[in-house]
C-alpha cells in the first residue's frame, strides 16, 4: 500500500529533476463535455511522458550497489525511454528490451 510518506519521498527525489508541467484548460472541450476539463502536459516532461517520474523515482531509490550493477526495463515506448534516460543521468548501465513486434516507429 503507498502511504503518503511514500508519496512525499519520491516527490523529494524529484524536486529539482522533473519539470513542474503545466496544466492547460480549454473551453472548446468543457463545452463538448459539459464538464471542466484540465490537461496536464506531461509531453514536456523530460523524455516526453510522465514516465520519466516513476523511472527516477525507482532508480534513484535504489541503493548505491544495486545501482552499480545497472537496471532493466522490457518496453517498446515510453518507460523504455524513461529508463534509459534515468540510467544516463543517475550514471547508471542501462539495458532495454523491446519485443520483436514493437513497431519501428
Amino acid at each position: 500500500m503507498v502511504t503518503y510518506a511514500d508519496v512525499t519521498e519520491a516527490a523529494g527525489r524529484l524536486q529539482g529533476v522533473a519539470h513542474r508541467t503545466p496544466v492547460a484548460t480549454s473551453r472548446t472541450l468543457d463545452e463538448r463535455l459539459g464538464a471542466s476539463l484540465f490537461l496536464k502536459c506531461e509531453n514536456l516532461q523530460r523524455g516526453g511522458a510522465f514516465k520519466f517520474r516513476g523511472a527516477y523515482n525507482a532508480v534513484a531509490s535504489l541503493t548505491d550497489a544495486e545501482r552499480r550493477r545497472g537496471v532493466l526495463a522490457y518496453s517498446s515506448g515510453n518507460h523504455g525511454q524513461a529508463v534509459a534516460l534515468v540510467a544516463r543521468i543517475l550514471g547508471t548501465a542501462a539495458t532495454i528490451v523491446m519485443p520483436d513486434d514493437a513497431p519501428l516507429v
